[in-house]
């Protein structure tokens, strides 16, 4: 039976934040105007719990805000109820996202008696003149030191980062990944930079000051970050936010889809690298059949592609359930 890692999501938009970042309105990011309670946390894990299914590996996830920041009953509260889950066999783990510079000995304490099992820290950049910038608050040294933390503690480290921030380049965001990759993180997040309504970024977008990436390049940048970061079995657990509402979003590379458009490129590449090897103009391809939308492309655009670069009359995919997730077997035919 196949392990499904699924979260249950409880968001705390800009509860412990002391920063208003250039770029960030949680509680548009979020979809949340209502504050979290412990009695809507509450429900909100009994939901969850409810849908488990056989195989499934169950956390429970507190994201939004800094949430290590929160007054300590605030978070004692919540983590309660989460803990409790955990100890009744009904949840596998307990994750939560904060800043670098909220994480210390105290901090961590709180943490380990309450079974968390996982802190990402919203690093962003490791890029100092970025951070300060975007009016982060935190250095990359200070990140360095609270994920060294993490892992002296035995509780799992994420780390989040963003591309396309004012200020930012591929080349600072390939410097980031290096420096995370020096951390040892067991997973990462990759978020493009939106321009949300009513922020200081949407302030700078519309005085011509700043210009978001495009879809297209967002997607070209994530997929290298994608492809360092998995070379070194370092998971890379979301690309791109889940959901936004349209009225909240100014401009920047927002895609409903837009992991499986990063997924779909990462497939092109290796598909391209792997032709050198290929002198005929018909190909078969192996692939999971959970991944042929994946290899296809949207709107079959990777085979398009494919044809036009190589001159490939034919390509055969072929559906095979013992092709691992992520990876196919390229014939000539």
């Amino acid at each position: 039976m196949a392990v499904k890692h699924k979260t249950i999501p409880i968001f705390v938009p800009h509860w412990g934040c002391p920063c208003d970042c250039l770029f960030c309105d949680q509680k548009k990011i979020t979809g949340l105007r209502e504050e979290m309670t412990p009695e809507r946390a509450a429900l909100i894990i009994e939901e969850g719990i409810s849908r488990k299914q056989p195989g499934d590996v169950l956390e429970i996830g507190f994201f939004g805000g800094s949430f290590t920041g929160i007054p300590a009953p605030k978070q004692e509260a919540l983590l309660s109820l989460a803990h409790k889950a955990k100890l009744a066999g009904k949840v596998d783990g307990i994750r939560l996202s904060t800043r670098p510079d909220y994480i210390n000995e105290t901090v961590l304490k709180r943490l380990l008696s309450f079974g968390v099992t996982t802190v990402e820290l919203g690093a962003q950049s490791m890029d100092d003149d970025v951070l300060a910038f975007n009016r982060r608050g935190h250095s990359a040294e200070q990140t360095k030191r609270a994920a060294q933390a993490i892992r002296e503690s035995g509780i799992g480290l994420g780390l989040q980062m963003m591309i396309g921030l004012p200020g930012d380049s591929f080349e600072k965001a390939m410097m980031t990944a290096e420096e995370f990759a020096k951390l040892s993180p067991d997973c990462v997040r990759i978020y493009p930079t939106l321009v949300i309504r009513d922020t200081g970024l949407d302030e700078l977008y519309k005085n011509g000051q700043y210009t978001p990436l495009s879809v297209e390049e967002a997607v070209w940048q994530c997929s290298r970050l994608y492809r360092f970061y998995t070379e070194r079995n370092i998971e890379v657990i979301r690309m791109g936010l889940l959901d936004m509402k349209t009225e909240d979003l100014v401009a920047g590379p927002f895609h409903p889809a837009f992991g499986e458009l990063v997924l779909s490129e990462v497939c092109y590449n290796s598909i391209c690298m792997k032709m050198a090897s290929i002198t005929s103009d018909k190909v078969s391809v192996r692939v999971h059949p959970r991944f042929v939308s994946v290899l296809c492309g949207q709107k079959r655009r990777n085979i398009i592609r494919l044809q036009e670069e190589f001159g490939l009359h034919k390509i055969d995919i072929i559906q095979d359930e013992s092709v691992p997730d992520m990876e196919f077997i390229l014939n000539g035919i």
